[in-house]
């Protein structure tokens, strides 16, 4: 299961599943540079770091985009506004209509949910009668040759697994992984061999429900929780499958690795 393969991106058979970028986070380990701009909009190669991924989902033919805010959120709206989107559409040369919403935690609680409190808000505008699939990918995260392959997500559903997650090999700040990665394809809390978790996934609707997880739907309290520790119930279960990705990936954490990347072709 694949989001390496750009045959792959052109397929328009079967799911299209709709994703989440995750914008919310305050960037304290950016600061100085997040405190008057969010760190989605912090330019990487003369676009802002969210559009890198923004625009690899719409050239792997997902059209509905959902964006999670808190920290200087309006700012991110503001600049992904309709017109922004239009101009994007064009250059990619995109015939469908794009759908850009967005998950105001900032504006509806005055704070950021964490990763799973955040997913569990925005679920109603992610799953949907047609599919209970969804990509997630953080938007802080330089990755540009992912592809976002409706193969990947086709097979995704018709395994029966809660989630896939995408691991990279082990960036110099978290030297010891996240997770093993079995013979079979499924994701290990315990291994002697761990990769770093990319953010990138496809998930299934119900690890966001009973039993998985204890957030009422569409979390309307604002409870914050974090994901690992609904990811390792669910790997402990033998419900989550991964690969692991070994093209360029950054996680952009502090001022030093988005310098770094100015600097890189």
């Amino acid at each position: 299961m694949g989001g390496r393969h750009p045959s792959e991106a052109g397929e328009r058979g079967g799911l299209n599943p709709r994703a989440l970028i995750l914008a919310a986070g305050r960037g304290q380990r950016m600061r100085p540079l997040t405190d008057h701009a969010p760190k989605p909009l912090l330019p990487v190669h003369g676009q802002p770091l969210m559009q890198w991924p923004l625009t690899a989902l719409l050239r792997g033919g997902v059209t509905e985009v959902v964006v999670n805010t808190a920290w200087l959120g309006q700012q991110i709206e503001n600049h992904f506004n309709p017109q922004r989107l239009s101009e994007l559409r064009k250059q990619l040369q995109i015939k469908e209509q794009i759908r850009l919403c967005f998950s105001s935690e900032g504006a509806d609680f005055g704070r950021a949910l964490e990763t799973a409190g955040g997913i569990a808000r925005a679920l109603p505008l992610l799953a949907c009668a047609s599919s209970d699939v969804f990509w997630v990918v953080a938007g802080d995260v330089f990755a540009p040759g992912f592809v976002f392959s409706r193969a990947a997500a086709n097979r995704f559903a018709a395994s029966g697994k809660l989630a896939h997650l995408w691991l990279v090999p082990n960036p110099p700040h978290n030297p010891s992984g996240d997770f093993g990665l079995s013979a079979e394809g499924l994701a290990l809390n315990e291994a002697s061999v761990r990769y770093t978790f990319s953010t990138y996934a496809l998930y299934r609707r119900a690890l966001f429900e009973p039993p998985w997880c204890s957030i009422a739907p569409g979390n309307p309290q604002g409870a914050a929780a974090p994901l690992a520790p609904l990811l390792r119930r669910a790997i402990a279960a033998g419900q989550v499958s991964a690969e692991l990705y070994t093209g360029a990936w950054t996680d952009v954490g502090t001022p030093e690795r988005l310098e770094q990347l100015s600097h890189q072709p």
